[in-house]
C-alpha cells in the first residue's frame, strides 16, 4: 500500500478534477462497494448529491480528514458529526454562478419575447406573430433583487444589453454598485417604483419569505415582469397568479418554487414561463464543481486553508477550550449588529478584552463576520468565506485586542461603521455552561441573556413605561421571557431590552411604533 493519502472518488467528477488528485495522492474510484466497509482506508472522500455520508460512517472514517462534496449543497453530510470529529467538509459554491446569471438572462428574455409561448403555439401548428409580440430589453430597467456574486453577473450582462440596472441590497459598499455601473435603490420600494423587470437573487430567511406578495406586486410599475431563478419562496405564489391574471404582472418566468416538484395553477397561466429549477445545470458548472472540489480537497490534506469548508477549521484543542465557548457569542454579536444598523456598513471591527485577547482571535473575527453575514447574502456563509465576502462587498474589518476588560474576565465587541455613524455591541460569556450574555448595546450598558427573539426600545425614563409596554404585549399575546433596562442618567433616555417567546404580529409592530418611542427595533437572532 502506498504511503500517499488515499482518496476515494464515491461519484464521478470532472476528469480536470482528478488530474489534481492523481498528481498528489492515491485516488480510488469507487462506487459499487459497501461505502461503511471502506470508509476507514481513506484520507479523503469526494461524492456528489447522490452519496449520504451520516454519523454512523462518520464513525467508521478513522483516518478521514476532509469531505469533498463536488456541487453547492452539503446536506447529505452531516456536518455537525463531521466537525465534532474534526473532519472539514467543503463544498465548490462558485461552480454554478456563471450557469445561474445566464439561466436568469434566458428567462428574461424568454419572458420579454414570449419565446416558449410561440414555440409552442407553432409546434402545434398555429402561426400567431401578432399574438406574441414582446418588448425590447435595451432601455428597460431591470431591478435587481440582490446584489451577490449572481446578482453582479446578471448587471454585467444586462448592461451589455443596453438596460439600465438598479439593484437593491444593504450589505453592499456603495463603491460595488458604482464600480458596475449600476444605480443603488435605497429600499426594494424605491426599486419597485422604477423597474420594468424584476429578478430575484437574495436568500431565503424570514425577513425575505414571500417578499414580492399583495403589498409589493402593488408598489410595482403596471405591466412588470418578474424572473426568480433564486429561491421559490421568495415569491407568494398565489399572489402571483392573481397580479398575472389581473395584468399588474405581464408576465413571470421561474425556475424555482416553494414546493418541487412544481404542479400548482401558475402551469395554466400563458403569460409564465417555467424550467424545472435547471440554473445550475450545466455541463461546465458540473465539471467546474469537480475541479473545485479537486483543490479543496489538496487544500485540506496539506493543511492549508479550505476557502470553502462549511464548517469550523479545525484549531489547537488547547485556543478551542479557551476560544470555544466565544464562538457562538461572536456569532450572534453579529447578527445582532448589523439587524441594529440603519446604515450601509463600510466597516466592523471586532476586538476582544481581557485573557481571551492573548489567543488567536481570528477565529472570533470569522465568527462574528459569518453571523453578519448568515441570511443576508446569496451564497453559503462559513467560518471561512465570511472574509472574502466582506472583501467582496467592500467592507473593510479588522480587530483589535486589550489585556483589560473593565466590568467582566472577558469581553467581545463588535463595531459596524460607516462615515459618521456606527453601531457598537458587546457581550461575554457567563456560568459553567458559558450562557451568551449581552453586555451593551446601543450606548448602553445592558446585562440580558441573548436569545432566538429579542427587542430594543429606546425612550424618555419616565415612569409608566414598563408597563405600558408589558399591556401591549400582553394584549397581542407575545410573552415577554425576560427584561433589562438601562439608563443613561435619571430623567435621560433608557433602553429596554427583552426576549420573547414569539413572532410579533404586524398589528403589534404599528402599536409600538405609534406609541413615542425613539427607536422599537424587534430582531431575530435564530
Amino acid at each position: 500500500m502506498s504511503d500517499k493519502p488515499r482518496v476515494l472518488i464515491r461519484e464521478s467528477i470532472a476528469e480536470s478534477g482528478l488530474d489534481v488528485l492523481r498528481s498528489r495522492f492515491e485516488v480510488v474510484e469507487d462506487s459499487e462497494s459497501e461505502l461503511g466497509s471502506i470508509i476507514g482506508e481513506f484520507d479523503a472522500i469526494v461524492v456528489r448529491s447522490g452519496t449520504t455520508i451520516d454519523a454512523e460512517l462518520i464513525e467508521r472514517a478513522s483516518r478521514l480528514k476532509v469531505i469533498g462534496r463536488a456541487g453547492v449543497g452539503v446536506d447529505n453530510v452531516d456536518v455537525d458529526a463531521a466537525t465534532r470529529r474534526g473532519i472539514v467538509v467543503a463544498n465548490a459554491p462558485e461552480a454554478t454562478v456563471v450557469s445561474a446569471a445566464e439561466h436568469t438572462m434566458a428567462l428574461l428574455l424568454a419572458v420579454a419575447r414570449n419565446v416558449p409561448q410561440a414555440h409552442a403555439a407553432l409546434i402545434a401548428g398555429r402561426w400567431e406573430r401578432a399574438r406574441f409580440a414582446g418588448i425590447e430589453l435595451a432601455g428597460k430597467t431591470l431591478g435587481v433583487l440582490g446584489f451577490g456574486r449572481i446578482g453582479r453577473q446578471v448587471a454585467r450582462r444586462a448592461l451589455g444589453l443596453g438596460m439600465r440596472v438598479v439593484a437593491y441590497d444593504p450589505y453592499v459598499a456603495l463603491d460595488r454598485f458604482r464600480e458596475l455601473g449600476v444605480e443603488s435603490a435605497p429600499s426594494p420600494e424605491d426599486l419597485y417604483a422604477q423597474a420594468d423587470l424584476i429578478t430575484l437573487h437574495l436568500p431565503l430567511n424570514e425577513q425575505t419569505n414571500g417578499l414580492l406578495g399583495t403589498v409589493a406586486f402593488a408598489r410595482m410599475r403596471d405591466g412588470v415582469r418578474i424572473v426568480n431563478a433564486a429561491r421559490g419562496g421568495l415569491i407568494d405564489e398565489d399572489a402571483l397568479v392573481i397580479a398575472v391574471r389581473s395584468g399588474k404582472v405581464a408576465g413571470a418566468a421561474l425556475d424555482v418554487f416553494e414546493s418541487e416538484p412544481y404542479s400548482g395553477p401558475l402551469l395554466e397561466l400563458q403569460q409564465v414561463v417555467v424550467t424545472p429549477h435547471l440554473a445550475g445545470s450545466t455541463t461546465e458548472a458540473q465539471d467546474r464543481a469537480g475541479l473545485i472540489i479537486a483543490e479543496q480537497v489538496v487544500a485540506a490534506l496539506d493543511g492549508e486553508l479550505v476557502q470553502t469548508a462549511v464548517n469550523i477549521p479545525v484549531v489547537e484543542q488547547a485556543d478551542l477550550e479557551v476560544l470555544g465557548p466565544f464562538i457562538p457569542l461572536a456569532a450572534k454579536l453579529g447578527r445582532l449588529a448589523i439587524a441594529l444598523v440603519s446604515f450601509r456598513p463600510a466597516r466592523i471591527v471586532v476586538a476582544a478584552h481581557g485573557p481571551l485577547s492573548e489567543y488567536d482571535t481570528r477565529l472570533l473575527t470569522v465568527a462574528a463576520l459569518n453571523g453578519v453575514f448568515q441570511g443576508r447574502v446569496d451564497q453559503t456563509v462559513n467560518y471561512v468565506n465570511a472574509p472574502v465576502i466582506a472583501a467582496e462587498r467592500g467592507i473593510d474589518v479588522s480587530e483589535q485586542r486589550f489585556a483589560a476588560s473593565q466590568h467582566y474576565t472577558n469581553l467581545v465587541r463588535v463595531v459596524v461603521a460607516a462615515d459618521g455613524e456606527e453601531i457598537e455591541v458587546s457581550g461575554t460569556t457567563i456560568g459553567p455552561e458559558s450562557r451568551l450574555f449581552l453586555a451593551g448595546a446601543l450606548g448602553f450598558a445592558i446585562d440580558i441573556e441573548l436569545a432566538p427573539r429579542m427587542a430594543f426600545f429606546i425612550y424618555d425614563d419616565v415612569p409608566g413605561v414598563i408597563g405600558k409596554v408589558g399591556v401591549m404585549f400582553g394584549e397581542a399575546g407575545v410573552n415577554i421571557a425576560n427584561m433589562a433596562v438601562s439608563r443613561t442618567k435619571e430623567g435621560g433616555k433608557a433602553l429596554m431590552a427583552f426576549s420573547i417567546d414569539s413572532a410579533v404580529p404586524p398589528e403589534l409592530v404599528e402599536r409600538v411604533t405609534a406609541s413615542g418611542f425613539d427607536e422599537a427595533r424587534f430582531i431575530f437572532l435564530g
